[in-house]
């Protein structure tokens, strides 16, 4: 009995040095999708729950998909996201010039993995898209109102 007990804690040590040895979890990544290609995004910034605990941001933060006129653009977030409040902010310019921004509603936590963003078929063309993931950071918002921090952003520059 003492013969399998000591080998157990002598195989332990080795064991928890090969989990130490484990690189931490990468940040997630979103998926853009539109007419037939598609890029997975790393956030151009990225922090915990708190705001606090900030990954360092990529070279370069902003991805790039072809989005043809009037094509839908399909947004895809991993389950990390998916499991807190998240929007998707855009503008895109009017077929007079004019730019539009505009905002989903906030998708409360896990009743939504993905989104289609659909912009008017009148010559509108998107130009920039971010996935934001709402922190658990308050702050006092207009009115007297709260704000929640953005924890998490993933942006794309449709071309």
């Amino acid at each position: 009995m003492h013969r399998g007990l000591k080998s157990l804690l002598l195989a332990a040590p080795l064991g928890i040095a090969a989990l130490a040895g484990c690189s931490a979890p990468a940040d997630p990544q979103v998926t853009f999708y539109s007419h037939g290609d598609a890029v997975e995004v790393a956030p151009a910034r990225f922090c915990d729950a708190t705001g606090e605990q900030c990954s360092p941001p990529p070279a370069d933060p902003v991805g790039e998909l072809r989005v043809p006129e009037r094509a839908p653009l399909q947004i895809s977030v991993p389950g990390d996201v998916a499991a807190t409040p998240w929007q998707v902010a855009y503008i895109y310019r009017g077929a007079n010039g004019e730019e539009i921004d505009g905002r989903t509603p906030v998708f409360t936590p896990d009743t939504r993995h993905s989104y289609t963003l659909r912009v008017p078929e009148d010559g509108t063309r998107l130009e920039h898209v971010e996935v934001q993931q709402y922190s658990a950071v308050l702050t006092a918002g207009a009115e007297g109102g709260v704000d929640f921090g953005i924890s998490g952003t993933w942006v794309l520059d449709p071309r």
